[in-house]
């Protein structure tokens, strides 16, 4: 790529990212290039987007390819700071390999409608050469696959195409508004038509069976038979056509489908009426009002089928939607002028008035406002916003009207990810549908070869060929692939989308599936169940120190710290006037504390455990240190370390529960679950906290390693786990637990250990995320099990003869609108400690 003088954008793709761990490195080894300004990884999206001038694209992905993570530039974008930036800004240039070992696609895919089209698309799938994962999900009509280097789009999309089924690449984020209108309207058209189709078709089959209805009452309006070939002909042949494509693509492939049984089994009975018909003139039997009924119902099926899939998805198109199209921004001059989302770039300044959407992502640099970003968080009420606040692209400004300084912009954003995660989500199959992918791998040919051994069977019995044809056709007819297909996605969508509504963001259906299980609970204190926001409430020096000089001494070892224990130090520090001097050889104690030398006087502060490692005796202050404690006060020690340790001060903090940690407790205990806080504080402040709470158990004193350690104790003790917690110590313990659950006001890394992400830091949430998926898991269930009762009853009944080929038909299209409408009623799951979302 041609180097530009201005300053750059590049988005690269990095695989094999596994932990925070990994996109730390990821982050260093970029920084460290030549040019770089800023850098931010995505471990999520398994994106890294790097600024700076004179940026090399393609040595940038060599590096972090070269640091182990593979690597390909996906975007790279020079980005020019005047007025005329947008119209000579690079075009993204089209993902392309730079050394990757692998790569991820993503295809819609049109055509599926059963589960045994998802097998034959995943089959297709792996034959192409490199090609190492593919998941296809029916309910959302996608395909994620993971290949070599050497695969591209277009080789899946023919390899798609070949097994009888149609694939696009969707748009990248930038043209993803406009492609998903022309997509709505497409499927607007299409909704519409198969609904005109069965409508036309039940039209048609009434007057075939009509007569059949009323003639117990002593009517006879029997249609002639010429007029009944007519009438079920147009709806075999013409509204029908789409069964025989499907079915013949299927056979090409030499696999089944529902449409091959369908075609199968409705021909069969067209072609036993025509037989009779040209036989006995009108006079013997004819059944065409079994071929014509049974595909104008599966026409039916499939259209009500239809408005469920996409009412399933209308919590991801819902947020989709968030994203304005265009934005003001304003000039050096403070001159407004509207121009597309897209030109937007960071750094620029927005202008938002009152009750619109915040364009992007951003900072408040003048005026002040409420923020209403229910649909983004949850939160039902609006949150305040002044100078210096973050605003997410998607909210709606209030009253105010305010001036935003752009963070971030296309896929950087809150929205943008929280939409990616969700369909990454959504496009995973739960580890249940295992059982059903297994099933669906014979099923056509097992119901074909029942339905041979039904006809034989019958003849064999003494039955004419027509009774033997007839019930063989009731088999192929009533036996449904599509409801096992359906049921697991289909609950799954709904849930994931639900669950992003309400404020929960779940990053992979293994952790909505584990949920249900859980049986305990552990809770991190610091920002889980507390503000986070701890403040100084006491200091005691020790016997010939005085207080303002420790003070002074701790804020100068703390002053540069983010740890929320370091800011209520330095803030204190700052009320009273105090100016901190200057600390060098500052290092960090994991779990302890810090250490640092002001003034050639080498200084600890943490906790009794570094006082005890360091022999400083704090007996002159151990009485009032288990006071405080008890209180629910976090406990720190300040003393000189060297030949002769000395103490010099005690210092407590106070922190406040969240409004709704009491709630989100008594729900959990309300829901069987147990409840234990894990913490690296005293027993004595951790067990002031849990009786405030009325949680079960402490575990104290635990170093950050130590988390994960409880976690694995726990796990062998054959407890289902989940870890809460919300910062950087903790994304250890989140990656160890069954499900790891992060606070969304946390750090990006405990965000990406866990499954499950709170998009407010609202305790509650936990509660709510654990019965949702346990409604979606007992959801997935139900409609398995109604997917197999359908063929388990009805296959047998049909061979019997105890089922006709309408009956059958209408059985067969109720299956699968009966599960996709019982995964529909997630939508209206509502939070279990009563808040309305």
């Amino acid at each position: 790529m041609a180097e530009v003088a201005a300053s750059e954008t590049v988005r690269l793709r990095v695989e094999g990212m596994s932990c925070g761990g990994c996109a730390r490195k990821v982050e260093r080894t970029l920084r460290e290039a030549p040019g770089v300004v800023e850098v931010t990884v995505d471990l999520a999206a398994r994106a890294a987007t790097v600024r700076g001038a004179g940026l090399e694209a393609a040595a940038l992905a060599s590096a972090v390819t070269a640091a182990g993570y593979p690597a390909a530039v996906a975007v790279a974008v020079a980005v020019v700071p005047d007025e005329g930036a947008e119209d000579r800004a690079a075009a993204p240039e089209p993902a392309r390999d730079a050394g990757a070992d692998e790569r991820a696609f993503h295809l819609d895919v049109a055509g599926m409608t059963c589960a045994s089209c998802v097998a034959r698309v995943e089959k297709a799938l792996a034959r192409v050469p490199g090609v190492r994962e593919v998941s296809v999900n029916l309910a959302a009509e996608t395909a994620r696959v993971l290949a070599g280097p050497d695969v591209t789009a277009e080789a899946l999309v023919a390899a798609v195409a070949e097994a009888g089924y149609r694939a696009t690449v969707p748009p990248a984020l930038e043209e993803a508004a406009e492609a998903e209108a022309g997509r709505e309207a497409a499927r607007a058209a299409a909704a519409r038509r198969e609904g005109w189709h069965a409508a036309l078709a039940l039209l048609l089959a009434a007057p075939l069976v009509g007569p059949m209805l009323v003639q117990p009452l002593g009517f006879d309006g029997m249609l002639n038979g010429w007029v009944q070939l007519l009438l079920a002909s147009l709806v075999q042949f013409w509204l029908g056509a789409r069964f025989y494509r499907a079915g013949w693509a299927a056979v090409r492939a030499g696999t089944g489908n529902m449409d091959l049984l369908v075609a199968i089994g409705t021909s069969a009975a067209w072609g036993l009426s025509v037989y009779e018909l040209l036989r006995h003139g009108g006079h013997g039997s004819l059944y065409f009002e079994a071929s014509a009924v049974v595909v104008a119902l599966v026409l039916l099926g499939k259209w009500l089928e239809g408005r469920a899939r996409r009412q399933a998805g209308a919590a991801i198109r819902a947020l989709a939607a968030l994203r304005p199209e265009t934005a003001r921004r304003l000039g050096p001059d403070g001159e407004a002028q509207d121009v597309p989302v897209s030109r937007i770039r960071v750094g620029d300044r927005v202008e938002v008035r009152p009750g619109e959407r915040f364009p992007v992502d951003g900072v408040l640099l003048e005026g002040a406002t409420t923020a209403d970003e229910s649909l983004l968080t949850g939160e039902s009420l609006p949150v305040d916003k002044t100078v210096g606040s973050r605003v997410a692209g998607g909210a709606i400004n209030g009253a105010g009207r305010v001036v935003v300084g752009v963070t971030a912009v296309g896929a950087e954003t809150l929205l943008a990810r929280i939409v990616r995660l969700v369909e990454a989500a959504q496009g995973r199959k739960a580890p249940v549908q295992r059982l059903v992918d297994r099933v669906s791998a014979v099923f056509v040919p097992v119901v074909l070869g029942l339905a041979l051994v039904t006809f034989t069977g019958w003849l064999l019995a003494g039955a004419d060929a027509e009774t033997a044809l007839l019930n063989a056709v009731a088999v192929l007819v009533i036996a449904c692939p599509c409801a096992l297909g359906l049921a697991t996605p289909a609950a799954v969508m709904v849930g994931t989308g639900r669950a992003a509504r309400a404020g929960v963001l779940i990053r992979d259906v293994e952790s909505l599936e584990v949920a249900h299980r859980v049986d305990t609970v552990l809770f991190d204190k610091t920002g889980t169940l507390t503000e986070g926001k701890p403040a100084l409430v006491a200091l005691r020096p020790a016997e010939g120190a005085e207080e303002a000089e420790v003070l002074r001494l701790a804020a100068s070892v703390q002053r540069g710290s983010e740890h929320p224990l370091a800011r209520a130090v330095t803030g204190a520090a700052a009320e009273r006037g105090l100016a901190p001097p200057p600390a060098t050889d500052v290092r960090a104690l994991p779990g302890r504390g810090v250490a640092g030398t002001v003034g050639g006087q080498r200084l600890l502060l943490g906790s009794a455990r570094l006082m005890a490692e360091a022999g400083v005796e704090i007996s002159p202050l151990q009485a009032e240190a288990e006071r405080l404690a008890g209180d629910g006060r976090t406990v720190s020690w300040l003393a000189e370390a060297g030949e002769t340790p000395r103490l010099l001060a005690l210092f407590a903090f106070g922190d406040t529960l969240k409004p709704g940690a009491v709630a989100a407790v008594e729900a959990l205990r309300a829901a069987g679950i147990r409840t234990v806080l894990l913490t690296g504080d005293s027993r004595a402040a951790g067990e002031a906290v849990a009786r405030q709470l009325g949680l079960d158990a402490v575990i104290a004193g635990v170093l950050p390693d130590g988390k994960a350690e409880v976690v694995a104790r726990l796990r062998g003790e054959g407890r289902t786990v989940a870890m809460v917690g919300d910062g950087l110590n903790d994304a250890p313990a989140l990656a160890a637990a069954d499900v790891g659950i992060a606070m969304g006001s946390g750090t990006d890394v405990a965000m990406e250990a866990a499954g499950i992400t709170l998009m407010r830091g609202d305790p509650r949430l936990v509660a709510d995320a654990i019965a949702l998926s346990r409604r979606t898991y007992a959801k997935i269930r139900q409609g398995l099990f109604w997917a197999f009762v359908y063929n388990v009853v009805g296959l047998p009944l049909a061979a019997a003869g105890l089922l006709s080929p309408v009956v059958a038909g209408a059985a067969m299209a109720a299956s699968s609108v009966s599960v996709m409408m019982n995964a529909l009623t997630l939508s209206r799951w509502k939070p279990v400690t009563g808040r309305e979302n």
